[in-house]
């Protein structure tokens, strides 16, 4: 059902046509969501690429539920703590890619870039090494919208509201040796982070190449910068493993994460630190890293987390993903044989994209309202249709998804 409005300013959205008509979403369970009119729809992008258990988890219900009951709200600012922020840093530390790891909580994706980049920033300050501010971005690149991810944004149409934060440089999405290249070009001992999502996702969810992960993070290693990998989509499943890069047997330095922390059902993020970079914080008497925002750790959202957790162990949701990853790309490359598509893409993860013709301006955004109408929810991106559904989905789920998106193809041409 679409109804006016008059007041609700809307994200990445054309006010002047959404203002005369919007979807509203009244209930979700598992893979689908309803709207007013009753209609069902397969949510075939896990809303934001974050609901990763599905819908309506009673689990996750209750433990926020619960938590409500005991404490409602309270701040980690100096020395203050919770209970369920205290037991949620233990279980991401245990599960990190990483040795030591340190947890810094935040309210979500945007707010993981930001204290990632101040982190790096300040952990060389801190170490004697203070030229080392440039940040380091890949093409396509999403690190959100906040001040420094939109300075981060490989997305041309995602950098808005110049000027940008300085000292960030772009180099090859796809490209360990262009990676070095940029780095000697820049002089290494300027360099503090490069900021890399295992899976470029709303660039056009594009999988690395064979093996660039790997040489990335040895480029890296090899001139002492730190290798940020932003597990905000990547994470919590989406690839079969916890934080996006464990499938590929590197260590990063830091690690930004949310989404899937909580299945989406609270706001929460965070960052995780090896041990060596949070060293000059936690060892050095009097030293203050003066960033933090208010909901850090909020008790509710951390019990969320935990419940989350708790849930994708239980029910084996990570190996799920694993299984599935392989039947989605068939589905799509099944689609591929479209005027309309150019390339099927997938197979890393429990995500993909088809790119669409390039001569048909704001065709995706047609194309997935068209496939609405075929009652399944997919993402337009720039070039591109993504796909990303709860790992509770099934093979049949995925059928319902590629005869939708081949109707709505259709229906476009």
């Amino acid at each position: 059902m679409s109804i006016g409005t008059e007041s609700l300013w809307h994200p990445f959205a054309a006010m002047e046509s959404v203002k005369r008509s919007q979807t509203v979403i009244t209930r979700a369970e598992d893979v689908w969501i309803w709207d007013a009119a009753g209609t069902r729809y397969l949510d075939a992008t896990a809303s934001l690429w974050y609901a990763n258990a599905g819908h309506g988890r009673r689990e996750i219900a209750d433990a926020v539920t619960a938590q409500l009951g005991k404490l409602d709200a309270y701040h980690l600012f100096t020395d203050f703590a919770n209970e369920p922020a205290l037991a949620l840093a233990d279980a991401l530390a245990a599960r990190a890619p990483m040795a030591d790891a340190k947890v810094f909580l935040t309210s979500g994706g945007g707010d993981s870039i930001d204290t990632a980049a101040k982190i790096a920033r300040a952990h060389f300050a801190l170490t004697g090494q203070p030229d080392r501010t440039i940040l380091l971005h890949r093409e396509h690149s999403y690190h959100g919208t906040h001040g420094l991810g939109t300075s981060l944004a490989g997305i041309p149409g995602n950098r808005v509201a110049p000027p940008f934060v300085p000292d960030v440089v772009q180099t090859a999405w796809n490209d360990a040796e262009m990676l070095e290249e940029t780095l000697r070009e820049l002089g290494p001992e300027r360099v503090a982070a490069f900021f890399c999502e295992p899976v470029i996702g709303a660039g056009g969810v594009l999988p690395p190449p064979p093996g660039y992960i790997e040489a990335a993070a040895q480029v890296c290693a090899r001139h002492g910068v730190l290798f940020v990998a932003d597990a905000v989509i990547c994470g919590f499943g989406r690839l079969g493993d916890w934080f996006g890069v464990d499938r590929f047997g590197i260590t990063p330095d830091l690690v930004t994460f949310a989404k899937g922390v909580t299945s989406g059902v609270q706001p929460l993020g965070g960052v995780l630190a090896s041990g060596a970079v949070a060293a000059p914080f936690w060892d050095t008497p009097g030293t203050v890293l003066r960033h933090g925002q208010t909901y850090s750790g909020h008790p509710v959202a951390c019990a969320a987390g935990l419940a989350t957790v708790e849930l994708y162990e239980r029910d084996g949701l990570f190996a799920r993903a694993d299984a599935l990853e392989g039947p989605l790309l068939e589905r799509l490359q099944g689609l591929a044989d479209h005027p309309l598509v150019t390339e099927a893409r997938g197979g890393t993860g429990f995500l993909g994209a088809l790119e669409l013709v390039p001569d048909r301006p704001g065709i995706t955004g047609r194309v997935a309202n068209a496939v609405r109408e075929h009652g399944v929810i997919i993402r337009p991106m720039v070039s591109a249709l993504g796909f990303s559904p709860p790992l509770t989905a099934t093979e049949d789920h995925l059928d319902q998804l590629a005869e939708a998106v081949r109707k709505g193809l259709d229906q476009v041409a």
